[in-house]
C-alpha cells in the first residue's frame, strides 16, 4: 500500500512537472561601462506565439523605464536576442525583466525572468579642452587628457546624428604629462555638416565614456542695404531785379538864374530907351 501511494505522488510530481515551462534570461556581462551595448539572451520552452516584453529599467531609488521590446516565442524556439543602448545613462544598478501578456504560464523553479547589471561611468576619467560647441568652419577640434593614460592613446568614435559614423573607431596618440601621468591628445576630424557628434572614448579596459559636440553653420553677417527716400520740395526762387538808376536831375546854378534874369532887366530897360 505505502509503494502504491510512493508511486502515486512520484507521478503527480511529473505530471506537475511536465506542465510547467521554462524561460531563461541571460545577460553577459553583467557590469559593463555606460555607452557600451548591453545584450541579453532568453531561450524558452514556452507555447509558440507567447508574447512578452523584455524591460530595461535603472533600479535604484525608484523604477525608471528606459525600454521596452516586444517578443514573441518562435517555431523551433530558437534562441532571442535583445540589445539596449547604454550611451547617455548615469553609471549605476539597472534591471532587465521579462513581463508577460496576459496571464503568466506556469514555470519551473529553475526559470530566470529578471537580472540586475550595473552600468559603470568613467566619463570623469575625461577632461576636454576643446569646446563642445564649435563652428563648422573650423570642426571638429577633439582635446583634453585621460587620466593616468601616459603614452597609452585612446580610441574614439565619432558619429553624428544625421551624418553617420564620419571617423574611427581608431586609435590616436596620448602624451605623458609628467606632474599627473595622463595622456593629453589634440585631433581634428574634418566635418561637412552642422550636426550633433557624439564621440565615444574608449581604452584597453573598455568604453570610457561619450560626448556630445554641436557643431553650428557660420554665423555670417549679411547687410540689408538702407533704402533711402529722397523727398524733393519744390522750391521757387524769387529774383529781385534791381532797379534801373533813376537820373536825378541836377538842380540849375543860382549864378545862371540870376545872370538870366539880370540879362531880362537889362533888356527891358533897353528897350523902353528905344521907345
Amino acid at each position: 500500500m505505502k509503494k502504491f501511494i510512493l508511486i502515486l505522488l512520484l507521478a503527480v510530481s511529473l505530471v506537475g512537472t511536465a506542465s510547467a515551462y521554462g524561460i531563461y534570461l541571460n545577460c553577459s556581462p553583467d557590469t559593463i561601462p555606460v555607452g557600451e551595448t548591453l545584450k541579453c539572451a532568453i531561450d524558452s520552452d514556452f507555447p509558440v506565439g507567447t508574447g512578452y516584453n523584455v524591460i530595461f529599467y535603472q533600479s535604484q531609488y525608484t523604477a525608471t523605464e528606459i525600454s521596452n521590446q516586444a517578443m514573441t516565442i518562435q517555431t523551433d524556439h530558437p534562441t532571442q536576442y535583445v540589445l539596449f543602448d547604454t550611451t547617455g545613462l548615469k553609471g549605476g544598478q539597472y534591471k532587465v525583466e521579462l513581463e508577460f501578456n496576459g496571464v503568466q504560464p506556469d514555470m519551473r523553479s529553475d526559470s530566470v525572468s529578471s537580472e540586475l547589471v550595473t552600468l559603470s561611468d568613467r566619463s570623469s576619467e575625461v577632461t576636454l579642452t576643446s569646446s563642445t560647441t564649435q563652428d563648422l568652419a573650423d570642426a571638429l577640434v577633439i582635446s583634453g587628457s585621460l587620466k593616468k593614460a601616459g603614452n597609452g592613446g585612446v580610441q574614439i568614435q565619432v558619429d553624428g546624428e544625421e551624418s553617420g559614423r564620419v571617423f574611427g573607431p581608431q586609435w590616436i596618440q596620448t602624451t605623458n604629462k609628467l606632474q599627473t601621468g595622463d595622456g593629453v591628445f589634440s585631433t581634428t576630424i574634418p566635418v561637412t555638416q552642422a550636426d550633433d557628434y557624439n564621440v565615444k572614448f574608449s581604452d584597453s579596459k573598455g568604453t570610457i565614456g561619450t560626448f556630445t559636440f554641436h557643431v553650428v553653420a557660420p554665423t555670417t553677417s549679411t547687410t540689408v542695404p538702407t533704402m533711402t527716400t529722397i523727398k524733393t520740395v519744390a522750391t521757387t526762387k524769387t529774383t529781385t531785379l534791381t532797379p534801373l538808376p533813376t537820373t536825378t536831375k541836377s538842380p540849375v546854378p543860382a549864378v545862371l538864374v540870376i545872370g538870366a534874369l539880370g540879362i531880362a532887366v537889362l533888356l527891358t530897360i533897353w528897350g523902353k530907351k528905344e521907345n
